[in-house]
C-alpha cells in the first residue's frame, strides 16, 4: 500500500518522502532510533557520512591510478590507444553491469551485506592488477575491479540517504561525494607521482592504493549499523521486480538518468584520456599531468558544496542543471580549444565548479525525492548502470576516434553536445519544492 501511494505521490509530482512520512511509520521510527544513536560522541548519520566519504576516496583512486601510467603500459605492452581504451572499458562493463543486481540485492537481503563484500573483493582485485604481466592479464584484473565496485554505489547511496535527514539530503551527499574527487585527485596525483617523480615500476600504486581500501570495507563492516528491514521476508522475487519496473516509469527519473548517462559520458573522457592528451598532444611532462588533471576534482568540492547547500535551502533540483550543464560544456569545449596553459588551467577549473562531480550530489537527491526508501538501493543501481552504461561507450569510443583521426580533440566536442541533449532533457522534469532548510 505505501509503495503504491508513493508512485502515485511521484506521478503528482509529490516528494516520496511525504507519502513516507505519513504512510510509513514504523520504517520512520527504526530509522530515526538507529541513526540519532552517537558514536564517540557524533550522531552515526555523520559518522556514515565520513565511512562513506572515505569509500568514494579508494572507489576513485583504485579506478584513476591506471591513467597517469597509461604512456608506460603503452610501451611496456605495445599498446594501442584502443587497446588502452579497453581497459578502461571493460572495468566499466563489469562495474555497470553489476549496478542493477547490486541494487537489488541489497534491497532484497541488506545493503551492507552487499557493499562489504564487493569491497574487499576490489581491494584485492587493485592488488591483482599490480601482479598482471600480460594484456591478457591487466584486462582481467580491470574487470574484477569493476564487478567488486559496482556493489558500493546503489548499497552506499541507500543508506546514506536513508540515513540523512532530508533537510540535509544534498549537503550530505555532496559531502561524501566529495570523496570521489578527492579520490579522482589522490589516484591521478599518487600514481604520476610514485613513477614519474620517484622512478617506481608501473605496478606500484596498485600496491600502495589496496591496502587502505581494505582497511575501509573492515571499518564500514564493525562502525555502520544498517537499519534497513530487507524485503525478502514480505515480498517475493516477482514482487521486487514488479515494484521497480513500476518506479522506474516514472517520468523525473527517467530524464535524469539520461542527464546522468550524458554528464558521465563527457567526465569520463575527461577522466580517463585528460592525462593522455595533456602529455601526448600538449607536450606537458609525465610529472605535472597529475596535478593539472587533479584541478577538476579539487574545484568540484566548493562547488559541490556550494550548489547542494542552495538546492537543500530553496528545496529544488532541476533549476541547479538548468544553470550548471552549459557552463560545464563550453568549458569541456574550452580545454582543447584554449592553446594556452592559462586557458587550459581556467577551463578546467570551471569544468569542475560546474561539471558533474559538482552536479552529482543535486541529481542524486533528486532521484532520492522521487523513490520511496524501500526502493532506494535499486533505484539508485539503476541509475549508476544508465549513467556507467555511458563510460563503456567513451573509454573505447574515445581512443578509435582518435586512432582513425590522430587527435583527441574530436572527443571533447562530441562529450559537450551529450551535455546539452542531457540539459534539454531535464526541462521536461516536473518539479515541487520539498522541506527547506530554515
Amino acid at each position: 500500500m505505501a509503495l503504491n501511494e508513493a508512485i502515485v505521490a511521484q506521478v503528482n509530482n509529490k516528494p516520496a518522502d511525504v507519502v513516507e512520512a505519513a504512510g510509513q511509520t514504523t520504517n520512520t521510527q527504526a530509522r530515526v532510533s538507529n541513526w540519532d544513536r552517537k558514536i564517540l560522541g557524533v550522531p552515526a548519520w555523520i559518522v556514515a557520512i565520513g565511512l562513506f566519504f572515505l569509500g568514494w576516496i579508494f572507489m576513485y583512486a583504485d579506478r584513476t591510478i591506471l591513467n597517469p601510467i597509461m604512456g608506460e603500459l603503452e610501451r611496456e605492452f605495445g599498446l594501442t590507444k584502443t587497446q588502452l581504451g579497453l581497459l578502461n572499458s571493460v572495468f566499466f562493463t563489469t562495474y555497470a553491469l553489476s549496478q542493477i543486481p547490486a541494487g537489488m540485492l541489497g534491497d532484497a537481503y541488506g545493503r551492507k551485506l552487499v557493499l562489504v563484500p564487493g569491497f574487499i573483493f576490489f581491494g584485492l582485485a587493485t592488488a591483482a592488477t599490480g601482479l598482471a604481466g600480460s594484456f591478457f592479464m591487466l584486462f582481467l584484473a580491470r574487470a574484477a575491479v569493476g564487478i567488486g565496485e559496482g556493489s558500493y554505489y546503489g548499497p552506499q547511496f541507500a543508506i546514506s540517504n536513508e540515513a540523512i535527514p532530508v533537510k540535509y539530503r544534498s549537503f550530505g551527499t555532496a559531502l561524501i561525494n566529495s570523496g570521489m574527487a578527492f579520490g579522482m585527485a589522490i589516484g591521478l596525483m599518487g600514481a604520476s607521482y610514485l613513477v614519474y617523480t620517484h622512478n617506481f615500476s608501473w605496478h606500484i600504486p596498485f600496491f600502495v592504493f589496496a591496502v587502505p581500501t581494505i582497511l575501509v570495507a573492515i571499518a564500514i563492516m564493525f562502525i555502520v549499523k544498517e537499519d534497513y528491514k530487507p524485503t525478502r521476508g514480505s515480498k517475493s522475487r516477482k514482487d521486487v521486480w514488479t515494484d521497480a519496473i513500476k518506479i522506474l516509469k516514472n517520468r523525473n527519473l527517467v530524464l535524469a538518468f539520461f542527464m546522468e548517462f550524458c554528464s558521465l559520458y563527457g567526465f569520463f573522457v575527461l577522466l580517463t584520456w585528460l592525462p593522455y592528451y595533456l602529455q601526448t598532444e600538449r607536450g606537458i611532462p609525465g610529472s605535472e599531468i597529475g596535478f593539472i588533471s587533479s584541478l577538476i576534482a579539487w574545484m568540484s568540492i566548493p562547488g559541490a558544496l556550494l550548489f547542494s547547500v542552495l538546492s537543500d535551502r530553496w528545496g529544488r533540483r532541476a533549476p541547479f542543471a538548468y544553470f550548471m550543464v552549459p557552463i560545464a560544456a563550453v568549458a569541456m569545449v574550452a580545454v582543447v580549444y584554449t592553446t594556452s596553459m592559462t586557458g587550459l588551467v581556467i577551463a578546467l577549473v570551471i569544468y569542475g565548479l560546474f561539471g558533474k562531480l559538482a552536479i552529482d550530489p543535486v541529481l542524486l537527491s533528486f532521484v532520492a525525492d522521487n523513490t520511496p526508501k524501500e526502493n532506494y538501493s535499486t533505484v539508485f543501481g539503476c541509475y549508476n548502470f544508465v549513467g556507467m552504461s555511458s563510460s563503456i561507450i567513451a573509454s573505447t569510443l574515445t581512443g578509435l576516434i582518435a586512432d582513425h583521426t590522430g587527435s583527441l580533440v574530436p572527443n571533447f566536442y562530441i562529450a559537450a553536445g551529450l551535455l546539452m541533449l542531457g540539459l534539454i532533457a531535464m526541462l521536461f522534469v516536473k518539479e515541487t519544492a520539498h522541506q527547506k532548510v530554515s
